[in-house]
């Protein structure tokens, strides 16, 4: 009774328009001071407890990083650099604009940043060659959302924080699915621009690839700070988004000097603001999670699922549609922060892998991000292409089926995720 209860609070407030992190705050707080005895004090105790985690600090580290890169011209040197590798294939812009955005994802955290700073710049360059605008959106769209998955990920970061995960552990297992998912979207981009006979660009010497991979080399070497960092043992994944802040202030204000210090009150200003409402989703998921577990119902919830038969394939098909259909009203980060506490019980006592688990439900993200109602990719590249919502959801379908199909194969096929972090003493050995 109890969760019908809090689930229809929570679902009535939100389809009032309130925003997602005031209707969880509302809910906790409606129900503890209506239905328990819990005494409010304890409400405040939780809040400074429950986001008092070194990992949390990660997030504005990263926000900080990805807006340095962004403004800072970053990103017209890896899409010089991309374009130079595999510009001469069919589609060579668009192939350009996947491998760039896997390029500055993995330097950013971020998939709407990747969007940004990668579509603002291809896509007049797309249109200018001959492509379709609805071509240029469409690979735009589906690439960027390889921010998230492609470490380091914000996204990963709350997992982390939701079930206790290693990000250690998580960042090393979205490598390999991050290079998947990019060759799976540039065979797509390819396979369209082919039957189409979109235009090619012509094919760039070796000397000129060297010039453009010189350019871009400092931004890359983010890449390898951060995940080197982590990987040898150097610092951890906070202070490896510490030191990719820090670097990325380097790259743009006296390396490429594309920023210049006027303007870095300003890239603080919006990573503050951005990480204060990542911050404040955080803290009423936080409560709402302590809620959860107070009622016992994430238990009682695996206990129910687990008493019906339903084995580690059927659980993983429900897990896969409810956050594909929460992807339908939500934004990534009050996905992962209120079901994440849900399954991820039922998923440990399944036996399935948390870090499996973790990869399963950023992909679920990724899909998300790129379809109607809320998707947030849709929205920011509706802003660069000025193009209505409807007519960027179908040209990104065929782009979509992809990641489904990708989905499919990361849900079932664990050692895809696994494999990396095993190799690397992070996760059990299976």
């Amino acid at each position: 009774m109890n969760t019908f209860i809090i689930f229809s609070l929570l679902v009535v407030l939100m389809l009032t328009g309130m925003p997602i992190s005031i209707s969880l705050g509302l809910t906790v707080l409606s129900f503890l001071f209506f239905l328990t005895q819990v005494p409010i004090e304890s409400v405040a105790l939780k809040l400074f407890t429950g986001i008092e985690k070194f990992e949390i600090m990660a997030i504005p580290f990263f926000i900080l990083a990805g807006n340095f890169l962004t403004h800072g011209g970053v990103a017209k040197r890896m899409i010089r650099f991309a374009t130079s590798m595999v510009g001469h294939w069919h589609g060579g812009l668009g192939l350009g604009g996947v491998l760039a955005c896997a390029l500055f994802a993995a330097v950013s955290g971020s998939s709407p940043a990747t969007v940004v700073a990668i579509g603002s710049i291809l896509m007049p360059a797309m249109v200018k060659a001959g492509f379709p605008n609805r071509f240029g959106a469409g690979v735009i769209t589906t690439s960027g959302a390889l921010g998230i998955l492609i470490p380091p990920s914000i996204v990963m970061v709350m997992y982390s924080v939701s079930t206790n995960t290693s990000v250690g552990a998580l960042f090393m297992a979205g490598v390999i699915p991050g290079i998947m998912l990019a060759i799976m979207l540039g065979m797509t981009t390819w396979y369209r621009a082919r039957s189409n006979n979109y235009p090619r660009m012509p094919k760039s010497s070796w000397a000129e690839r060297l010039k453009a991979l010189r350019e871009s080399i400092w931004g890359l070497l983010l890449i390898f700070i951060v995940m080197g960092g982590i990987y040898t043992g150097m610092f951890t994944p906070t202070e490896a988004a510490a030191m990719s802040a820090v670097w990325a202030f380097i790259c743009a204000v006296f390396i490429y000097k594309d920023l210049g210090m006027k303007d870095v009150p300003r890239v603080l200003l919006s990573s503050a603001n951005m990480s204060a409402m990542l911050l404040y989703i955080i803290t009423n998921a936080v409560l709402f999670s302590f809620l959860m577990t107070h009622e016992n119902i994430p238990q009682a919830m695996a206990d129910a699922m687990i008493g019906t038969g339903v084995g580690v394939i059927g659980f993983l098909l429900i897990a896969n549609i409810l956050l594909l259909a929460a992807g339908n009203f939500m934004e990534p980060s009050s996905i992962v922060l209120i079901l994440a506490p849900i399954l991820f019980p039922i998923a440990v006592k399944l036996g399935i892998d948390p870090v499996h688990f973790g990869i399963l439900m950023v992909v679920n993200m990724e899909v998300g991000m790129c379809h109607p109602p809320v998707g947030l990719n849709l929205y920011v590249a509706s802003g660069i292409t000025k193009m209505g919502i409807t007519e960027l959801t179908i040209a990104t379908w065929p782009w979509l089926l992809t990641m489904l199909v990708f989905l499919v194969i990361v849900t079932y096929w664990p050692p895809l995720s696994l494999w990396l972090p095993r190799q690397l003493g992070m996760v059990a050995g299976g």
